[in-house]
């Protein structure tokens, strides 16, 4: 077979040119240290790169989101823990309120401070998070989420909790409307009350549950909840006293003791009646409600202590009732600030979860497409040897022609 001098010398070219290409290839891969740098090296470990690398950058965006929501819940922990302090500041004045020797000045001196804590609970509830936001914001709030008005203080933001972009649910603002005005009424099952139109010396305490079974709330949704009422009469220096259930007796005509048990018959309830009441004296009993404000608690024993004339009755009603309220609040407060607690605990192990996948995906993207440096250099060394040799054989192909035969 006849092999022409111009075939040898382009076999010899293109034998040098792809040696030459395959020596940068290695070159390039061992300047990168990866095996994959353009999609046409390895097209299936290209794809499982790029999907490991959309995991990584997720995993990113979810751990961003995490420290925001710690950061939040974090600043959310340490205002509930001051407005727990204020609280227990307030229920500390109340109780002195209830001294049977102090004068009406003296209690209206505790109003005063009673006043001062009011407001700085308010200050408190309408505390910035330091990003143009509000701590108590709910879910989104431009403006303060608590307004001083005259009704009372009222939440003027939405319901609920702020979301953080992560791949599970994490919090970015505490439910303010939760925290501050939706306390448990009474002892959280029922609530007592004493009539505005009582004019002996008595007070009703927040009762208790004997019998849970028997107890008639919550009543079932539709249904209106019963109404208790304990009567008292006084006839011939005896006290006695009747109950009802809207209206309908449950027992009549019981002798009353200043501060024994009155139980409401079947019903499983038992409430403490002390002091001296006079005919037709009445105490109410009825569902507790998510409805109690801590701002109205406050507002409600304000205007009591700074009401002068009050009966001892009438004083320790006031002092009964706006503690078991304080204690309902605080209650709700310390719940609150647990549940920030547990949102944080909670962060942790999504935090480890998040570093785990993120772990995952750039293991994933290493074996996909980074280059193993000791079989690259060997590959790289035989692959320089080989092009060394077909230069040298280049070089005897160029001497192959009729002209360098002739010059001998």
């Amino acid at each position: 077979m006849r092999i022409s001098t111009a075939y040898s010398f382009n076999a010899a070219i293109a034998n040098l040119q792809k040696r030459q290409n395959d020596l940068t290839d290695s070159q390039m891969q061992l300047t990168t240290g990866k095996r994959v740098n353009n999609a046409s090296d390895d097209p299936v470990a290209a794809a499982r790169a790029e999907r490991a690398l959309s995991t990584m950058s997720r995993s990113d965006a979810n751990q961003r989101g995490l420290e925001a929501s710690r950061n939040a819940m974090t600043l959310g922990s340490g205002v509930l823990r001051d407005s727990v302090e204020l609280l227990q500041t307030a229920r500390e004045s109340l109780v002195k309120a209830g001294n049977g020797s102090y004068s009406d000045a003296e209690r209206q001196s505790l109003a005063v401070q009673l006043k001062e804590i009011r407001n700085q609970l308010l200050s408190v509830a309408n505390r910035s998070d330091g990003s143009g936001g509000f701590v108590f914001g709910g879910q989104g709030s431009s403006s303060p989420p608590f307004i001083d008005a005259p009704g009372g203080v009222q939440f003027v933001g939405q319901g609920g909790q702020a979301q953080g972009s992560s791949s599970e649910n994490v919090n970015l603002t505490v439910d303010g409307d939760l925290v501050w005005l939706k306390a448990k009424t009474g002892n959280g099952v029922f609530a007592t009350a004493a009539a505005s139109t009582n004019t002996g010396s008595s007070w009703i305490s927040p009762g208790t549950v004997s019998s849970p079974n028997d107890v008639p709330f919550p009543t079932a949704t539709g249904t209106a909840p019963p109404n208790y009422t304990i009567q008292f009469d006084v006839t011939g220096g005896v006290t006695t006293y009747s109950v009802l259930e809207d209206g309908n007796a449950l027992s009549t005509g019981v002798p009353y003791t200043t501060g024994a048990g009155i139980v409401i018959p079947g019903r499983g309830m038992t409430v403490n009646v002390a002091g001296t009441p006079a005919t037709g004296d009445t105490f109410t009993i009825g569902q507790s409600t998510n409805t109690l404000s801590v701002f109205d608690t406050l507002d409600q024993v304000i205007a009591q202590l700074n009401t002068t004339s009050l009966n001892n009755g009438q004083i320790q009603q006031a002092v009964n009732g706006g503690l078991s309220n304080l204690d309902s609040v605080l209650g709700n407060m310390m719940s609150a600030e647990s549940a920030t607690g547990e949102t944080l605990k909670r962060l942790d192990s999504i935090e480890g979860r998040i570093a785990t996948l993120k772990l995952t995906a750039q293991t994933d993207r290493s074996s996909a497409e980074d280059l193993d440096m000791v079989e690259a250099i060997s590959a790289f060394q035989s692959k320089q040897t080989g092009y060394d040799a077909a230069l040298k054989s280049y070089s005897m192909v160029q001497k192959l022609s009729l002209f360098q035969y002739v010059n001998g």
